[in-house]
This record gives C-alpha cells, structure tokens and sequence, in this order.
C-alpha cells in the first residue's frame, strides 16, 4: 500500500520511483543513551551513523517516517557554496570566513559523493547545474561571480553563458543569460536518505519512526526527551527537525521557520528531447527561486510555488503546471503524473541556523533551500565534534541568525507579508 505522509501532501515522483521503503519501529518504552537524536533527514541521520560507528550508544526519533520532510522530496540540486554567493559572504563577513564556509560546502560535496559510494548507494547522480537571469541586468554580476569564483575561492568549474546559449541548453527563451556549473550535479534524495537509514542501523543506531518528541528537558545533570509511549535520557541532544519544530524548543522555534514548498513532475518528455537536453538542474534569479530538471527517466521535475501559511494547498499540479508553461508552453497539455509538497526551514537571512540551545542539546537547520549538500555534512560534523574534534560547525555558529521579529503571535503573519512583498518584486 503507497504511504501517504501525514506531514507532506501529494505522492511524490521519488516515493512512487524508489519502491518500498524500509520501515523502523516506533520506539515502544524507555532508554538510556549517550546521544538522543530528533529528526531523521539527512543530519539526524548522518549523526546518528557517525555516531554509532565510533561505538556512542545513540537513538533517533522522527515523528513521521524518514524521507516525509525536507530531506526526501526536494528537489535535488546540490549546489554550490552557501546560499549567498562567495562575493555577498565576503562583504558581510570578510574573506577569511567566507573562504572557510565556501570550502566547507566543497567539503561537503566530497562526503556525500564519499558517503554514497562507500555504501554502494546509487544516488541518480547527474552533473551539472545552470542558474539562469529570468530579468535583465545580471551579465555582469554573473561574469563577475565566474572570475571571483575561480581566482579568489579556487573554484574553476563555472563559467558565462550568454542568451543563445542559455536558451539552448534550457529549452526556452525566457532567461536573459545564466552561469554554468560543471563542478556540482543533481540527486535522487530519497535513495539517499534510505541509504543513509540503512547504514545508520547496521552501524548500531537504534531508529525509530512515527516517534514524536513532546518535550525536552534536563533532569539530574540528564537531558530527557519524552514521547507518547518512552523516554529517551540522554547525554547530549540533538534537534534536528528543521521546518517540524512545532513549538519543541522555543530558540529553535524563534530561529527557523516552515515555509510550504511544492513540485510537479510530468509525465517522459519523448516528444519534447529540446527541453534540457544536457539534463542539468537549473535554478533561476528570483527570490522565489524556480528550480527544474530532468530525471534519470526523462520527465521534467519542477519545483517554484511557495506558501507561507499552513492552508492547505489544494491541487498542487494547478500551481506547478502554470509555471512549467509559462517557460515551456508546448508542455501546456503534458500529464503531470506526481505533484507534492511539505515544508521546509527557512532563516531570517536564509542561512544555516546551528547553535547549542540549552546546555547539551545542539540545534542544526534552516538549509533555506540549500541543504542536500551541507544537511548530510552537518550530520557528520555534530558527530565529528561529540567525538572530540574541531569542526567546521564553528564557521557556521559564527553566521548571525537573528530570531525572525514579531514573537510567537505576530512571526508567522509577518513572514507572510514580508516573503509576499519579496514573491511580488520576482515579477517586475
């Protein structure tokens, strides 16, 4: 019978593609342990096989089942960098720091390539990845950012395309010019979150699904993590839920907030072999950024409508089918054969969000979108640090995360107005 998540409308393309999934029992009774983990997407569950491998006794939790959240249905681009570009990283922190965090997610990148083919996970890897102007008047901060990239942080994988070109390797003449990136690619999520659950268990990690925290405490020099039907006491924590906070832990809470995220993927693009015809991902230029690509079995996966209340949706495939046609109208009969959607956590400056919220419980999230990469190297890094090492967890404590304004009565409504305001200035 297919799963339908509980916390992520629609069936998504990943789910139907990547068969049945591996089920993890609910945790049933009390424990004690040396780490307690809650969330179990790509940095719970990084952790927790870090973790168990180096011999720490560990339990992980997720409320839903792994791969419901962020970690499972996005849209799997891997990116490059953090999600400002090295220049905007540079005037707001300096070089140094800059260089250091941009390095950090070429790191990362080398451990999810690493991780995957030590365990044999096959991931859909493609390389590639093109972001494109959907408004005039970004030639020259794009050559800017190729000749920054290459001769100030070392990376010399990118390169200028102008309007020709872009439209020839997208498929449509709606973008103005773009940057293309041979050095990063696009995945399978879901295969990878599976994979990384597996592993994690024949490690020794005790997972568990359908398991949701309803508090945190510290009793005793002891941190207690309490569910419907068990205790998990531990030595140290860590929140890894990212957009499912639900009011767990208040800084986290203040810190990260959800915002709904929704893709379409339509029916084997035969008829269409124009459309991407390298088979890159591509994001464009607006703040409510549009991403697509093809999958491994030709269809387009399009990703770009964002809400910013917990409504409910409605039919997804309305929303993505609109925009997959203003850019490619000849698709505006095509099946949309899987639509989807869930939350995913955002920051106030769209930033990491890692910090120690009460003493022994470490918060990680708030990817913003730009997670596959740094959520899975995040994971190995908390381990890495519980073991006795210095990580580069430091660079990214280091980013100043303000608490989104207006408490916990006026934040969501004023998130609401402000993305809102921003979504608006995309189309003018």
């Amino acid at each position: 019978m297919t799963w339908q998540s509980p916390i992520a409308p629609g069936i998504s393309w990943y789910q139907a593609s990547v068969g049945e999934r591996s089920a993890y029992a609910v945790l049933d009774g009390s424990r004690q342990v040396d780490v307690a983990v809650i969330g179990g997407g790509f940095t719970g569950l990084q952790a927790a096989y870090h973790l168990a491998k180096a011999g720490v006794s560990v339990t992980l939790i997720d409320g839903a089942r792994f791969g419901d959240g962020a970690s499972g249905r996005n849209g799997g681009q891997i990116g490059t960098g953090q999600r400002w570009t090295p220049e905007e990283m540079e005037a707001k922190y300096g070089y140094e720091a800059a260089k250091r965090l941009f390095d950090m997610a070429e790191d990362a990148k080398r451990h999810l390539h690493a991780f995957a083919a030590e365990h044999g996970i096959d991931i859909d890897y493609h390389p590639g990845q093109m972001n494109v102007a959907h408004k005039p008047g970004h030639e020259k901060e794009y050559r800017d950012e190729v000749e920054i990239a290459a001769t100030r942080y070392n990376y010399p994988h990118m390169r200028f395309m102008d309007a020709a070109e872009t439209a020839e390797r997208v498929g449509s003449k709606r973008f103005h010019c773009g940057l293309f990136d041979s050095g990063t690619g696009h995945i399978h999520p879901l295969k990878l979150v599976t994979g990384v659950a597996k592993a994690a268990q024949a490690a020794g990690a005790s997972l568990h699904e359908l398991t949701r925290a309803k508090s945190i405490e510290r009793v005793g020099g002891k941190i207690v993590v309490e569910t419907e039907r068990g205790s998990i006491t531990a030595d140290r924590v860590l929140i890894a839920t990212n957009a499912y906070i639900d009011g767990l832990e208040p800084v986290t809470s203040a810190h990260v907030m959800p915002i709904g995220s929704f893709i379409g993927a339509t029916a084997p693009l035969t008829d269409f072999p124009h459309i991407i015809p390298g088979g890159e991902s591509i994001a464009d230029s607006r703040f409510v950024v549009r991403y697509f690509r093809k999958t491994k079995d030709n269809r387009l996966l399009f990703g770009g409508r964002e809400a910013y209340t917990k409504d409910d949706p409605g039919d997804i495939s309305i929303h993505i089918r609109r925009q997959i046609c203003e850019l490619y109208p000849e698709l505006q009969k095509i099946d949309i054969t899987h639509a989807w959607g869930g939350f995913v956590g955002i920051t106030l400056p769209r930033q990491p969000f890692v910090r120690e919220v009460m003493p022994g419980v470490t918060s990680i999230g708030g990817y913003s979108g730009h997670g596959v990469m740094l959520s899975n190297y995040c994971g190995k890094l908390y381990a890495d640090e519980i073991l006795g090492a210095k990580t580069d967890l430091d660079g990214l404590r280091a980013l100043k995360i303000p608490a989104f304004p207006g408490g916990p009565r006026f934040r969501s409504p004023l998130l609401f107005l402000a993305l809102t305001w921003y979504a608006l200035r995309d189309r003018f």
